[in-house]
């Protein structure tokens, strides 16, 4: 059991126990834990009273592992071994990972391509890494229930960024259970925010929650209606943080120092000192009540030169505008796809530590026109919310709290079909978990395998889409094309993880595949795909015609070419010679871009080979009713 519970001999313990679940924001920078406790939402403390646990891990030689603060104190002295942001590397292949610009010696997997970092003690994955941070934060509940080594956590709901993709959720899941936490459920950061809003104030209308943290950006637009969380249209970047904020101030100062080379230049400890010391800066101007006042400070290279470091803060304003407006860029998009016009929120929440920074609460008011929303503490915010949704899933649903979270896909789901088309099965924004069913058949006589193409974008082209998992429907009986009836189901689940399933009906047979894509994307791709799908739409339709256009010839030029071997006696030399013309000049027309030429070549095919078509139906019930009598047909016909 989760609870020990003391009861007098012969006395039954009481009958609805609360099972005892977390949640968890495992942050780019910081990470916390909550839970419910005595009826509320409570951040939990470690021994020292802090409830922020720096994302930190630090590897030692023979297993000695620091994580936390103890292993921050460290980075700047040993920064190969000290793994800091670890978040950034989830989810990616080395090649993706060598853009992140870290002092690690970076390794790739040839089995899952997920990325390695070479440490004292040996090559460790993110998953890895994680797991240590997700176990401090296991045994920070545990201390926190009294719980001993034999008692339970009923599990854990774990936070992650709206645009963490399937790669990025499943690696933090396994990272769950290296760190031994039952995972029952992976929800997205702003709606976790939502929820422990909507919980704490009973708020109901449209919101935006603005999710800003170390490592990661995302917004969501919701609609809270009578318990109801419904996440109406989401968007983000998985590149985008106060982390950014560090680097852009660092890189300023070696511009003024007039360093060569560079910040690449330097060493792994010079990097972390410097990108250290921007961190604290950046947090001292955001305490700073004046935007003139000067923050200075001493950065000491590895040769023993001092550079003085001075910013104020109309100064890093100006510095990291740019990296404010993106996040802008993106809320407009997002508030767009919701058909929501930003006067119309009832209020906007903050969310991230990275949101106390006064040019982006600034920015923030000026583009939703209203103040933000922070009554409850920006860093705190999703941990709440997470352990709100814990507890519920837990079983300890209490009398007249009654509530429903609709989470949304990002990105829409399909699959490859002739002319490699993207045929959308889930589009984008549709409330999770959801399955829908699409029916599909085969393209040519005598086919008895059909490939399963699964895909994840919003272009009309497969080759500008993600592919996620391909498997092949083998067995099925061969029919004449276009009959076989095949249900492909996907199914996605309230973490956002897709299967996907694929049945002939008539015969039953089936193959499936859970989709578990390789680690890997590049840099900025989920947030590009929406903004390539918007720029290229035109284009993109205008392809998808042709290719669509082109499917159908060779459909009927096969058919026809097929019809021709079979009966193509029916035909008389003139009107065989006219068809075989229509043939070539189609076949010709085929592998161009006029579509309205191949429309009409395909037409004039389709009209000139229409006689032929009646002519061989006609033998062909000729050939069925030959040798039976006028009443024998009737009686079949009765029955």
């Amino acid at each position: 059991m989760a609870l020990l519970q003391i009861s007098e001999p012969g006395q039954s313990p009481e009958p609805h126990a609360r099972r005892i679940a977390i949640g968890i924001d495992l942050g780019t920078t910081h990470s916390l834990v909550a839970a419910v406790r005595s009826g509320s939402v409570e951040v939990l403390k470690d021994e020292q009273g802090r409830v922020l646990l720096p994302s930190a891990v630090r590897y030692g030689e023979k297993g000695a592992i620091a994580i936390g603060d103890d292993a921050l104190q460290a980075s700047a002295q040993d920064p190969l071994n000290t793994i800091i942001s670890v978040k950034r590397f989830m989810g990616r292949g080395r090649d993706d990972a060598q853009s992140l610009q870290s002092p690690y010696q970076l390794l790739g997997d040839a089995d899952s391509g997920m990325v390695q970092i070479q440490t004292a003690a040996g090559p460790v994955s993110p998953v890895e890494v994680s797991a240590e941070i997700l176990k401090v934060l296991r045994d920070r509940a545990r201390a926190a229930f009294g719980l001993t080594e034999s008692d339970e956590l009923a599990g854990a709901v774990i936070t992650v960024p709206a645009y963490f993709d399937d790669a990025q959720r499943q690696a933090t899941k396994d990272a769950a259970r290296l760190a031994g936490i039952t995972v029952l459920r992976l929800i997205n950061e702003p709606t976790a925010a939502a929820l422990a809003y909507g919980l704490d104030s009973g708020a109901e209308g449209v919101y935006a929650i603005y999710d800003l943290g170390g490592g990661t950006f995302d917004i969501s637009v919701l609609r809270l209606t009578k318990g109801v969380f419904e996440v109406v249209a989401t968007g983000g970047d998985t590149l985008l943080g106060g982390d950014d904020f560090d680097q852009r101030l660092a890189e300023r100062w070696l511009t003024q120092w007039d360093l060569p080379g560079g910040f690449e230049q330097l060493s792994a400890a010079e990097k972390r000192r410097l990108l250290r010391l921007a961190r604290q800066q950046k947090e001292s101007l955001t305490d700073q009540t004046s935007s003139i006042t000067v923050i200075s400070a001493d950065w000491v290279s590895d040769a023993g030169q001092t550079y003085r470091a001075e910013i104020a803060r109309d100064q890093f304003d100006r510095l990291t505008d740019d990296l404010v407006t993106k996040t802008f860029q993106v809320a407009q998009r997002v508030l767009h796809d919701a058909k929501v016009k930003s006067t119309e929120l009832k209020g906007v929440v903050l969310v991230g530590g990275s949101t106390r920074m006064p040019c982006v609460r600034d920015a923030a008011e000026r583009f939703f026109g209203s103040p933000p929303l922070a009554s409850l503490d920006p860093d705190e915010v999703v941990a709440i919310g997470a352990a709100s949704q814990a507890d519920l899933l837990a079983g300890n649903k209490p009398d007249g709290d009654d509530w429903l979270l609709l989470d949304v896909l990002p990105l829409s789901l399909g699959l490859e079909t002739m002319g490699g088309l993207t045929e959308r099965i889930i589009p984008r924004n549709t409330p999770i978990p959801v399955s829908q069913a699409q029916e599909f058949t085969t393209f040519k006589d005598g086919q008895t395998a059909m490939a399963i193409h699964v895909v994840q974008g919003e272009r009309e082209l497969v080759s500008e889409c993600r592919s996620l998992a391909s498997f092949e429907l083998r067995g099925f009986p061969p029919m004449v094309a276009g009959a076989a009836r095949i249900q492909v189901t996907f199914q996605v689940d309230a973490d956002g993880l897709l299967s996907v399933t694929a049945e002939e009906k008539s015969s039953g047979v089936k193959a499936a595949v859970t989709v578990k894509p390789s680690y890997g994307l590049t840099d900025g791709q989920i947030a590009d795909m929406l903004k390539d799908a918007f720029s290229s739409a035109k284009e993109d339709m205008a392809l998808r015609a042709l290719r669509e256009a082109q499917v159908d010839a060779r459909r009927l030029l096969e058919a026809t070419s097929t019809a021709l071997s079979e009966d193509g006696d029916l035909l008389d030399h003139g009107e065989r010679a006219q068809i075989d013309k229509a043939i070539d000049q189609l076949r010709t027309t085929c592998g161009g871009q006029d579509l309205d030429l191949l429309r009409a070549r395909t037409k004039a095919l389709s009209e000139m080979s229409d006689p032929f078509a009646a002519r061989r139906m006609d033998r062909a019930v000729q050939r069925a009713l030959a040798g039976q009598s006028i009443t024998g047909v009737l009686k079949n016909a009765e029955h």
